[in-house]
């Protein structure tokens, strides 16, 4: 007998807490890029809260937007509410709307202290969030969800992050960019990669499906080369070595001939090297 989630528990699983890391690290990779003593506290904070409200109302519309098409009824991945039927579509639509609202109004702030031009960029994450799966032609089925993740959870968010310390931009924030946006681009795969049969029957057509389970392994090393890259551009070699080693299980994982709910704790390997890579990357920067 499968047991439900209670009320409250089963909007905590929606929200995807394993995913959540895509907001939080590059948020924090881009406030350590400055001089420890040059951090902007509260602007940080206000980053951390527009990020995490962009990424759960991202959440929230996608398990609407899936549940609604019926892509879900294939899947293997974590608890949905829509395709659950234990909450109404539409209160996950507006639960999605309130997230974004939180992040919008966060940023209106945010940029108050800053610069006003932020409400575009913060305009078209919102744009992307719902797009994503939404609307009549959801980017995320044509292939380009590994593109918008790369900009908005990597580049917007850490180059953006270490703007708003003190209007200015170091150049090693745009290679920390790079590997935070390669770390959130390999969390989607892990995703993908295990939605892959599912994807296919609801015609679904991310780049993990599109090219098969096992072609779709070359999708999370080029991630994994992409993150190697970033941190050995910002000259972070110690933590550049210490993700790779990091990442082995995973690639064990996605190397191996396993596919559907076999893959599950790939998204936990995924999210877990992510914290620890972030983490490491602004202690190192904290010291320097």
């Amino acid at each position: 007998m499968i047991v439900q989630p209670g009320p409250l528990q089963r909007w905590v699983l929606a929200a995807r807490p394993r995913t959540l890391p895509a907001a939080a690290v590059p948020v924090v990779v881009g406030a350590t890029s400055v001089e420890p003593s040059g951090i902007n506290w509260l602007n940080s904070l206000l980053c951390l809260l527009v990020a995490l409200g962009l990424q759960i109302g991202t959440n929230y519309a996608n398990d609407y937007s899936d549940g609604v098409r019926g892509t879900d009824e294939q899947r293997v991945g974590p608890f949905r509410l829509t395709a659950s039927k234990l909450v109404p579509a539409r209160r996950v639509r507006s639960a999605a709307f309130a997230c974004f609202a939180v992040a919008s109004v966060v940023g209106v702030l945010l940029a108050s202290r800053t610069s006003w031009w932020l409400l575009l960029l913060g305009a078209s994450a919102v744009l992307a969030g719902w797009f994503y799966t939404g609307g009549p032609k959801p980017y995320g089925y044509f292939g380009f969800g590994e593109l918008f993740v790369f900009i908005y959870f990597g580049l917007v968010a850490t180059v953006g992050t270490a703007y708003v310390q003190h209007r200015s931009v170091a150049g090693h924030a745009w290679w920390l960019g790079v590997a935070t946006g390669a770390m959130a681009c390999a969390l989607l795969e892990a995703n993908n990669l295990r939605d892959v049969d599912g994807d296919r029957l609801a015609k679904k057509k991310t780049l993990a499906a599109r090219l098969g389970r096992q072609r779709a392994s070359a999708l999370y090393g080029a991630c994994v080369v992409g993150v190697a890259v970033g941190l050995l551009g910002a000259n972070q070699y110690v933590v550049a070595a210490v993700a790779l080693l990091l990442y082995a299980p995973a690639l064990r994982m996605v190397y191996s001939p396993r596919r559907g709910r076999e893959l599950l704790p790939l998204l936990q390997h995924s999210a877990r090297t992510q914290l620890v890579t972030g983490a490491l990357v602004a202690l190192v920067l904290a010291r320097a």
